[in-house]
């Protein structure tokens, strides 16, 4: 497989610019696109004009488009805001830690038990700069804004984009399809967001 050469961005716009050279291809390199992203610096006086945060939930931020081939957004979390547990329609998903910090709980599939109560594989608390992944092959996740104190922000990729995802209930393993929209897009506030139903990322 080629390889992107690697270089670390100096700016947002550098690393929007890489991710767009990267993704030309057809195939992702899970791992360059994590070294990359986790090679940013957070700088907020790049990043803060898209990061719009709500009293209430967690907002997605729409970033960048990449050319049809994956969505970047940045999500804000308020001081215990958090996801439902959820899937990720069969994209990569990238997630990149810009401010605060953020805890990932995996969990599996509720169909590969049979007590329908959701099983937790691991947890863990990421911190500045780190950068995640996961897809369905790994399992579903939710993540959670713990501090009451401080609010968090986190970029996040995924490709190939989705508009729609999996929620699932924790103690039964039921299952509902939500649709997903931006808090923002490219800094500016959208429209009709009060109607819609957040749970996944």
């Amino acid at each position: 497989m080629e390889h992107t050469e690697v270089m670390k961005p100096q700016t947002l716009d550098d690393l929007i610019k890489i991710l767009h050279k990267i993704f030309e291809s057809d195939s992702v390199n899970v791992e360059e696109v994590q070294n990359i992203m986790e090679s940013y610096e957070s700088n907020p006086q790049e990043w803060s004009k898209f990061a719009k945060f709500d009293q209430y939930r967690y907002t997605r931020n729409l970033v960048d488009e990449g050319n049809g081939k994956f969505n970047l957004m940045i999500l804000c979390w308020g001081e215990g805001h958090g996801s439902s547990i959820h899937d990720h329609t069969d994209s990569h998903c990238f997630m990149k830690l810009l401010q605060g910090q953020l805890k990932e709980t995996l969990f599996e599939w509720p169909d590969r038990n049979s007590h329908g109560h959701m099983v937790q594989k691991s947890q863990r608390v990421l911190q500045e700069n780190q950068c995640a992944y996961i897809n369905d092959s790994i399992g579903l996740h939710r993540v959670e804004n713990v501090s009451h104190t401080e609010v968090a922000a986190s970029l996040h990729l995924y490709s190939p984009p989705f508009q729609q995802c999996q929620t699932f209930d924790q103690r039964t393993g039921h299952k509902n399809t939500v649709k997903m929209t931006f808090w923002s897009k490219y800094g500016e506030r959208t429209p009709f967001v009060s109607i819609i139903i957040y749970g996944c990322l």
